[in-house]
Formats: structure tokens, C-alpha cells, sequence
């Protein structure tokens, strides 16, 4: 058991799009990412995703509608829902997700990563 500065975890890296690792929680990953632009349409058949903002603001794209997710706020998308987080600057966002979870949900392309680095 141990205390995690996520100040430190995100100064470790600047690759935006390729979450990292920085804990577990049960059967989950606790994921530190960084997003800049708008990511890939997606959705995810079997996994609920938590996106926590730590810095910024991200705008989580639904083909319905929007939400504006502000720092210190999260936002979970349920299972089955396409969506696309879009941010106008780098955004710095905890995940909490299945192991199983990949980044790009149903869609397989260069920004899939399937070997998540630990920090």
C-alpha cells in the first residue's frame, strides 16, 4: 500500500492518447492519459469506462449530444455508447477500467495500444 502523486505520474510522460498504468484496483486498471484533438468514434461492448479530469477540460462527444467534463469533474460512459473525447488543449484524465479494456474500444487501428506501459 502506497500514496500515488498523480502530479508525478503525468510529468513522466507527453504522449497524449497512450494511457499508462499507475495502479489496480480489483479487476481494473487505474490509468493516467493525456488527450490533445479529438480521438477515434468508439464504443465499448462490454466494458463501463470513468474518465476523471485532473487538469483541463474535456468534451466527451456522444452522436446525440455533448457533455463538458471541468477539472475535478468525471463522466462514465456505459457500455455500448459510442462517443469521442475531443479537447481544444492537453487534458490530463484518470481512467478506472477493466484490465481488458483497450484505448481505442472497438475500433483497431495505429492508436490502439495493446501493451500498456507501468509508471
Amino acid at each position: 500500500m502506497h500514496t500515488v502523486n498523480l502530479r508525478e505520474k503525468f510529468a513522466n510522460f507527453n504522449e497524449h492518447g497512450n494511457p499508462r498504468v499507475i495502479g489496480e484496483l480489483n479487476d481494473c486498471h487505474v490509468k493516467a492519459v493525456k488527450l490533445k484533438g479529438e480521438f477515434a468514434w468508439r464504443h465499448h461492448d462490454n466494458e463501463d469506462e470513468m474518465f476523471l479530469v485532473v487538469k483541463c477540460t474535456l468534451r466527451m462527444k456522444f452522436r446525440d449530444r455533448e457533455a463538458i467534463v471541468n477539472e475535478g469533474k468525471f463522466i462514465i460512459v456505459p457500455r455500448g455508447f459510442e462517443y469521442t473525447p475531443v479537447t481544444d488543449e492537453t487534458v490530463h484524465i484518470l481512467l478506472l477500467e477493466p484490465k481488458t479494456t483497450l484505448n481505442t474500444g472497438n475500433v483497431v487501428n495505429e492508436r490502439t495500444v495493446s501493451q500498456l506501459e507501468r509508471i
